[in-house]
This record gives structure tokens, C-alpha cells and sequence, in this order.
């Protein structure tokens, strides 16, 4: 009995060893397939960036030539300044950073001081305001198309950048929604201790609040600039002088207008996306920190 023990402790050893290894051998195969997953999906999406620019560096003959050449034979790295001169490039450049950083500040602002209204000053009937002002988030923007245009061209604003800025600084549902959560996330006995003091609640929300909240203001003001920087159809129904058209509606017009040169089209295109890229680069970190902390508590 004692022989047959002894033996069946290494037989028990080598046996749980090979399990571990299958387990190992398992996870690495499992690992390496999401590995190979991840990088064919990475490369779908970059692939179209990627042709653009190729295109914005072949020339007119290479860009229609089959098959399709993966590099340019010779690089055409004129087309990017010629592509600015068809339009006022510049211009339109200049028009949508300003409309884009009046749209931040507004967005930012507002939906900061609402979130903080719904997350940390008590009022009755504050979760049901809450939820009827969330559910605005379902109503399609082309439900209000029509009755806002109404109202702006009454208040004279049509033609101008104002219907384009002045909604900014009433708040977004949604970004008073990440907003709200991250204010969750701060303890209470923060603000307690803050009124006890004598603190006044427009002391808390900027003296407290507001320098906790950078990663999340981050997030906002990056989500915001994307989408003022890519709308088309805001710029498209009230802006009617071309000297105050967005970069969007100035590459419809090269299209329009000069759709026969891709090349300069896709050279046009690649600069215009240049500030998105660089942007989002600089903040990457604090806005993958904003949208962690964002959803951290509800």
C-alpha cells in the first residue's frame, strides 16, 4: 500500500503539470487569435486613411490606372499646397475653429454647471427633471430642424453664426449625462465639508469641482470639437454668405467644382483632418481617463 502511495504522488504531479500547460498552451492560442483579430479590424479602419493619402500623392493618370497601384511611383507632394488655392481654403479653416471654439466653451460651460445641478444640490423632483431632460437624447436632431430654423430666421439670425453657437450654451443631454456620473463619483463629505465652511455652492462648483473635473471637461470639449469641426448641415442651412463657410462646405464646393482631381480632393481632405488627429493625440490620455471615471458610478 505504502509502494502504491508512493507512486501515485509524481503520476498526480506530472498530471496536474500537464493540465497547467494545456491551460497555458490555451490562453496563448486564445490570446494570439484576439491579437490577430484585433489587428485585422485595426487595419479595415485605417485602410481608408491610409488611400487617401496615397491618392493625394498620385497623379491623375495613377489614381484611375487598374489595378490600383498600393503606392504612388512618384510622390506628388505639390498637390497639397495646389489643393488650398483652389478655394479659400485658409478662410473656411479660420470660420470653423472659430465656430468650433465658441461651440467648446459654450457646450462645456453650460453642461458642467447643469450636471452639477442634478448631481449635487438637492431639489425636489430633481430625478424626474433628470430623466425627462435625459430623454431628449432620443428625439432626432430633423424632428427640430424646421421649427429652430423658424425661430432664428424671426430672431434675424439666419445668414450669421449665431444658431450655429448660441444652442451650445444651453447644455447637451448627453454630455450632461457623463458629466453628472463623474460628479457621483466625488464623496459627498467633500461638498459637506464645503458648506459647513460657509462655502457657497458657485464656491464649490469652481473651487472644488471644476480641477477634479478636468478629464472629464477634456472628454467633453474633444467630443464637441469633432462634431462642430465635421457638421455639414448646420453650416449648410444657415450660413448664407460663402465668405463664412465652414472647411465641410468648402470641400463640397471643390467637389463640385473641380470632382474630376481626386488627387487634390483627397490632398484637401487629408489636411483638413490633421487638427482631429493632432488633438486627439495630445489629450489621448486624459480622455481615456475622462471616459473611465466617467462611468465608474451611476
Amino acid at each position: 500500500m505504502k509502494a502504491a502511495k508512493t507512486v501515485a504522488y509524481p503520476v498526480a504531479a506530472q498530471s496536474r503539470s500537464r493540465g497547467m500547460e494545456s491551460r497555458t498552451n490555451q490562453e496563448r492560442l486564445a490570446r494570439t487569435a484576439a491579437y490577430l483579430i484585433i489587428t485585422l479590424v485595426a487595419v479595415a479602419y485605417v485602410f481608408p486613411l491610409y488611400w487617401m493619402i496615397v491618392t493625394a500623392l498620385k497623379t491623375d493618370v495613377e489614381i484611375f490606372r487598374v489595378p490600383p497601384s498600393l503606392l504612388p511611383e512618384n510622390p506628388q507632394w505639390l498637390n497639397f499646397p495646389l489643393s488650398t488655392t483652389y478655394i479659400p481654403f485658409w478662410q473656411y479653416m479660420w470660420n470653423t475653429m472659430v465656430i468650433s471654439a465658441l461651440t467648446i466653451l459654450g457646450v462645456v460651460v453650460s453642461s458642467a454647471f447643469i450636471a452639477y445641478g442634478f448631481a449635487r444640490v438637492r431639489w425636489p423632483g430633481r430625478n424626474l427633471v433628470f430623466m425627462v431632460y435625459l430623454s431628449t437624447i432620443m428625439l432626432p436632431a430633423q424632428v427640430t430642424l424646421i421649427p429652430l430654423y423658424i425661430v432664428f430666421r424671426q430672431f434675424g439670425w439666419v445668414g450669421t453664426i449665431l444658431p450655429l453657437v448660441v444652442p451650445a450654451f444651453f447644455g447637451n443631454a448627453l454630455y450632461v449625462f457623463l458629466l453628472r456620473q463623474f460628479f457621483m463619483t466625488i464623496p459627498n463629505e467633500l461638498t459637506d465639508a464645503a458648506r459647513i465652511d460657509g462655502a457657497s455652492e458657485l464656491g464649490i462648483f469652481s473651487r472644488i469641482m471644476l480641477p477634479l473635473l478636468k478629464p472629464a471637461l477634456a472628454t467633453v470639449a474633444l467630443f464637441t470639437f469633432v462634431a462642430t469641426y465635421r457638421d455639414f448641415l448646420g453650416p449648410l442651412i444657415y450660413l448664407t454668405d460663402q465668405s463664412q463657410w465652414t472647411i465641410s462646405l468648402g470641400l463640397q464646393m471643390f467637389k463640385n467644382m473641380y470632382g474630376a482631381q481626386w488627387q487634390l480632393m483627397m490632398a484637401a481632405a487629408t489636411i483638413t483632418m490633421i487638427p482631429t488627429v493632432v488633438l486627439f493625440f495630445l489629450t489621448q490620455r486624459t480622455f481615456i481617463e475622462g471616459i473611465a471615471l466617467t462611468g465608474i458610478k451611476g
